[in-house]
Parts: C-alpha cells; sequence; structure tokens
C-alpha cells in the first residue's frame, strides 16, 4: 500500500511531463482498485458472519453475557470500521468539483457539530467571516474533512473542554483553524500521525488523519498542525479560492459566533 510520501512523489513525478503521467495514473488507477477489490472480498463473509451472530445471540441472548463474545462483536465491529476507512481512504483523491459558497458551508458544519453534543459541558465556539470567497471542491469531501478534524478534537478533550473553529482568508486562500484544549499531541508522535494505520488511540484504524490528509492534497490544499501536549492542539488547513485577489475594499466583515455551553 503507498504511503502519502509515496503518493505526493508520484504525483510530482506525474507533473514532469505527459509520459510520466499517464503510465504513473494508470499505477495508481490499478492500485486503487486492488484495495477496493480486497476490501470488497473482505467485507462480503465479514457481513455474513456478523449477520450470523446476530442471529445467534437473538435466538440465544444468554450468549451476550459471554466476555469472548463481547470480544468478538467488538472485533467485527472494528474490522468493518476499517474497511469503511480503507475506502475513504482509497477515494479520498477523487473529487467532483463544484462551487461552494464558503461561509454558508462552514456554518452548516459548524451549527451540525454544536448540535452533536448541546446536552454536555462541552463548549465549542465558530468565528467564521461571513464574505468568504467561495472556493472549488467536493463538498461531500470537505464535510468529511472538517467533520473528522472536529470529531478528533471532541475524542482529545476532556467533557468540560472547548473547541473552537475560526475561518478567514488571506488574498489566496481559505483558512480554516481548528483548536481544542484537550490532551495534545507528543512532539515525538507529530511527525507521523498523517501515515496511515498509525495510531495512538486505543481504538482507532489510523487511517482518520491520512484521510484528512489525502482530501486536502486532492484540493491543492495543505494541512498543518501544532500540539503542546497536556494543553492544546490546532490543525490548520489552506484551501485555495477561486478569485486570488477578490476585492475586499469597502466591505465590512462580519463574524458569526456560535457558543454552546450546556449546564452553564
Amino acid at each position: 500500500m503507498f504511503t502519502l510520501q509515496d503518493t505526493q512523489q508520484l504525483h510530482k513525478l506525474m507533473e514532469e511531463n505527459s509520459h510520466n503521467h499517464i503510465l504513473i495514473q494508470k499505477l495508481l488507477d490499478s492500485h486503487q482498485f486492488t484495495l477496493s477489490q480486497i476490501s470488497h472480498e473482505i467485507r462480503n463473509p465479514l457481513t455474513a458472519l456478523s449477520g450470523t451472530l446476530q442471529l445467534i445471540e437473538k435466538q440465544h441472548p444468554e450468549v451476550s453475557n459471554y466476555a469472548h463474545w463481547i470480544d468478538a462483536m467488538e472485533d467485527i465491529d472494528f474490522m468493518e470500521k476499517l474497511l469503511e476507512d480503507l475506502s475513504l481512504y482509497n477515494n479520498g483523491r477523487r473529487i467532483q468539483n463544484r462551487r461552494i459558497e464558503t461561509s454558508d458551508f462552514l456554518n452548516h458544519i459548524a451549527l451540525s457539530f454544536a448540535a452533536s453534543f448541546a446536552d454536555t459541558l462541552m463548549q465549542f465556539t465558530s468565528k467564521i467571516d461571513q464574505h468568504l470567497s467561495p472556493i472549488t471542491g467536493d463538498s461531500s469531501k470537505l464535510r468529511q474533512l472538517f467533520s473528522n478534524l472536529l470529531r478528533n478534537a471532541l475524542e482529545a478533550t476532556s467533557y468540560k473542554g472547548k473547541i473552537h473553529l475560526h475561518a478567514a482568508q488571506d488574498s489566496q486562500h481559505l483558512i480554516v483553524k481548528i483548536s481544542d484544549n484537550g490532551c495534545g499531541i507528543s512532539q515525538s508522535h507529530l511527525s507521523d500521525i498523517f501515515n496511515p494505520f498509525i495510531t495512538y488511540k486505543e481504538h482507532g484504524t489510523g487511517l482518520g488523519l491520512p484521510i484528512v490528509k489525502s482530501i486536502v492534497e486532492a484540493h491543492k490544499g495543505t494541512i498543518s498542525v501544532t500540539s503542546v501536549p497536556f494543553r492544546n492542539t490546532t490543525f490548520t488547513i489552506m484551501l485555495p479560492i477561486e478569485n486570488h485577489c477578490q476585492e475586499k475594499s469597502g466591505q465590512h466583515s462580519a463574524d458569526m459566533c456560535h457558543i454552546i455551553n450546556s449546564g452553564a
């Protein structure tokens, strides 16, 4: 399986000349097809096994109290999640571009995320410039990108944690920062968190952040991370805007804030 570094090097070679582009594109397509076949061959018997175990549990409810049974069901759930993430990673660079009204798009994501834990003590705030330039991209993939990062932030924080989303732009890029005051990431781990199958979570697949990075790069953007262990983490995503030199003079920027602090 290609690492992100392998894929990046192949794409650089593709840009050098048209002959490289054709050959390497065939290689990448073949690689994606092979991964899809493997996932398909594993998913079918796994689905059948899961269905059989659920039927057994329905007919014999007492098995749900057995430790080995519980472990087996958790293993199946993990394998299903792994196959789902593998499919997302494999298809992360396949995008269907369309014009996206950036401010509305990000406001919707922020509101949906805030609503997901409205009855908790978590605090989520967002500051989104209401005059962001449109971007061209795959709205489904970008929604997945930001949702993954917000979910990661949620998992990293305590039950009274704080998460903040900030969106602005410079002359060429949309700049989105997602910050949390959670457990942080050690400096020794920062260099490999975007590599596939490397995880420091107890039940992680190691594909969440690689999926995020593949989507960012498919949109010709960049992603970076800074972190102070036990204090905070910030992911910064930069995506090209449609009009690099959009006129902003005389246009007043209004910020919209969503604050969720249930139980306060």
